[in-house]
């Protein structure tokens, strides 16, 4: 049995900043993550977007909202810092229509509020950032948002913990608690301090220490698309004004870090957690609680399910996911578009009593563990502030730290 001071559960970019922000106050404590997977960011940390979001979706007051725009700078330095490669080309917000001006301005607002660099471009002017987007009359442009390897910014993340003495074990999966005893696939770990990061199956792991009671996760499918012709006929990143009632941006043009165009990600209902192709991964009692859980959104048809479900599952057809994407350019040949690229699943938490899709990031915990709960999109640009606000909370809850900070 191997005991630590701190056990992490989850190696995704979450539970990795954690682990960095508690080697960095305590130098002298032992801290080990837990990953079920051969290495880190195998699901949600290294099959996102790749993009630094600057902050000016979120309502004011929320996690998101300070979090965003503390992390992206945060993140950009990082990147600078450390020779990673990171993609400095901004983001346009545009318009298809009359009506959906009133949400670029509900975004200028919100940019506003939180403080976020968000500039208004008439078409012409958006046109010399980049001369193939096309929008009504207006758009937005964000100068702060950035592409990232999302893989490599973990990977460096991986490689600053173990320096720091950080534990990583691989191969190793959680399977339950027996007092204060860790159970998993390979021994029996305890801790002073237990630390749920496990993304898609955090909330399962936090019903272990009575928490999480009102949530449950329910997967979204996240596709994108490559354009194979070239990376010049698009320059920057170009988003649609999206429906503000659901945590989805739309489908939108993302350029990558080596200056490739993609388009997505789709926001298919998942039917299981890890279902990312045909019946790879597939748990029956996963399909059961997942598939009553969509049942009943969809009879109730909480934040319009119905719609969005078909609207997405629409996506998985080529031609009609292309379409979309072609609203907000002025040419782009749809035959030039690649195949799907690898999937992502996209770990959002639901509140069983109200059947609504939970918006900010939620934490809960005491003075033996703390659970991430809901730290989907953009929890990837948030993390290093999220893990200063969980370390934060770990701190005041654990009371003996306290101390060690005064004497330090």
């Amino acid at each position: 049995m191997e005991s630590y001071d701190y056990l992490i559960v989850g190696g995704g970019i979450i539970g990795l900043s954690i682990a960095r922000e508690l080697k960095n106050r305590f130098p002298d404590e032992s801290v080990c993550i837990l990953e079920k997977e051969s290495d880190v960011a195998h699901h949600s940390s290294g099959r996102n977007s790749g993009v630094l979001h600057a902050g000016f979706y979120y309502t004011a007051n929320s996690l998101k909202a300070k979090f965003t725009r503390e992390g992206t700078k945060e993140l950009t330095t990082y990147c600078d810092e450390h020779g990673l490669k990171i993609n400095k080309c901004g983001k346009l917000v545009v318009a298809t229509n009359e009506e959906e001006l009133q949400g670029l301005k509900e975004l200028k607002k919100r940019a506003e509020k939180n403080g976020v660099k968000l500039k208004w471009l008439k078409e012409q002017e958006a046109q010399l950032i980049d001369p193939n987007v096309k929008t009504c009359k207006w758009a937005l442009y964000s100068p702060t948002t950035s592409s990232v390897d999302p893989i490599e910014v973990c990977q460096a993340v991986k490689a600053e913990v173990i320096k720091k003495g950080v534990d990583i074990r691989c191969n190793t999966q959680y399977k339950g608690k027996v007092n204060k005893d860790i159970r998993t696939n390979n021994g029996t770990f305890t801790c002073d301090y237990f630390i749920n990061a496990a993304g898609l199956y955090a909330d399962k792991i936090a019903k272990d220490y009575q928490f999480g009671e009102k949530y449950t996760i329910i997967p979204f499918k996240g596709i994108y698309l490559m354009y194979a012709k070239n990376k010049s006929d698009v320059k920057t990143n170009i988003y649609p004004v999206p429906n503000l009632a659901n945590p989805f941006l739309g489908v939108h043009y993302t350029k990558t870090v080596n200056d490739s165009i993609k388009i997505g990600p789709t926001a298919i209902p998942a039917l299981w957690r890890e279902n990312y192709n045909g019946l790879q991964n597939f748990k029956f009692n996963e399909f059961f609680n997942i598939l009553f859980y969509e049942a009943k959104l969809f009879l109730t048809n909480s934040f319009n399910f119905r719609s969005l479900a078909f609207e997405e599952i629409k996506k998985y057809k080529k031609a009609y996911f292309i379409n979309l994407s072609l609203k907000m350019v002025k040419d782009l040949n749809p035959k030039n578009f690649g195949e799907f690229m690898r999937p992502g699943i996209r770990a959002q938490l639901l509140n069983k009593d109200t059947l609504e899709l939970v918006q900010d990031f939620v934490v809960e915990g005491d003075s033996c563990s703390f659970h991430i709960l809901n730290a989907v999109s953009p929890g990837f640009t948030c993390a290093f502030p999220i893990s200063r606000y969980v370390v934060d909370e770990i701190v005041k809850k654990q009371g003996k730290k306290l101390e060690k900070d005064k004497i330090s």
